[in-house]
């Protein structure tokens, strides 16, 4: 079962992504706000694997919700919702550890994909996203001198993960286990000094990281 948590101020959306969770078969809902106040509160008691944000709230908003839980609550996975393509935000969320990034006008089978696939260790990005990323980062003599530590198979991994490729997925393409993946991408993060998959993904992209 996938535990999720919703934050979003519009109330009739809160309440469609309840009913989309509870008839969506291993999706549960464990709770919900309206902002970002009590966030600390809400993960502690709810214990989510998910937490589906949205940016722009009232008081406190998703940006400085997202960068909360990952300082205290790094296994969370963080999920950001918006009605807006602003690179600087989106590379916001990224730096502060989103683990995926969605448009709020995706289709259902869209966010029942990318929760599932951020559960499993991936990182979504809905397409229209993942170009302005890709145009965010897309200046010249960026990469970085750490990148030069890696070795050829964590940089072939740390490719995949930028892809948003699963880490099952990535065992599967490299034809290595599981275990061997986490550790690869343990020693990225040591390397590269980040803390999260969102991190390294932004850091990849950010550094034209290709096969």
């Amino acid at each position: 079962m996938i535990n999720v948590f919703i934050y979003d101020d519009n109330q009739a959306r809160c309440e469609s992504l309840i009913a989309l969770l509870e008839l969506t078969d291993n999706m549960n809902c464990v709770g919900h706000a309206s902002n970002c106040t009590k966030v600390l509160e809400d993960i502690g008691a709810a214990l989510p694997d998910i937490v589906l944000m949205d940016i722009e709230m009232p008081v406190v908003d998703g940006i400085e919700g997202v960068r909360l839980i990952k300082q205290h609550f790094p296994e969370v996975k963080v999920i950001m919702q918006t009605v807006y393509e602003d690179e600087k935000k989106i590379f916001a969320c990224l730096q502060n550890g989103a683990d995926g990034y969605i448009l709020k006008k995706a289709s259902i089978q869209s966010i029942i994909d990318c929760i599932t696939e951020v559960h499993k260790g991936g990182a979504f990005m809905t397409p229209s996203v993942a170009l302005q990323v890709m145009r965010f980062f897309n200046k010249p003599d960026t990469r970085d001198d750490k990148l030069e530590t890696l070795s050829p198979r964590e940089l072939e991994v740390l490719h995949k993960l930028a892809d948003g490729k699963s880490y099952k997925m990535i065992a599967d393409d490299l034809n290595i286990s599981y275990g061997t993946v986490n550790n690869h991408i343990k020693k990225i993060y040591e390397k590269l000094q980040v803390h999260s998959l969102g991190e390294a993904v932004a850091y990849a992209l950010k550094n034209n990281v290709k096969r």
